[in-house]
């Protein structure tokens, strides 16, 4: 797998941000390492608890909808 850009867009993009400063000093002065670390676990924690309960209750819902079907017989069917 090659790294770098692929093509003359990408180029020109790699050639425009190439000096850019990325790391900003001044904002971590302003945010404690600790406390961020620790609401982006609770966020994921938080995330992640959300997606169980969603599963479950799209279970939940899917056994309720196959136990509320009414099922009617056709002439092709075989018993």
């Amino acid at each position: 797998m090659a790294v770098g850009p692929r093509d003359y867009i990408d180029q020109l993009l790699v050639k425009k941000y190439a000096d850019e400063k990325v790391d900003n000093p001044e904002i971590a002065k302003l945010v404690e390492p600790d406390k961020m670390l620790s609401a982006m676990g609770d966020f994921s924690d938080m995330r992640k608890n959300m997606m169980i309960l969603n599963n479950k209750l799209n279970s939940v819902c899917a056994a309720l909808n196959a136990k509320a079907a009414h099922y009617r017989g056709t002439r092709f069917a075989t018993a």
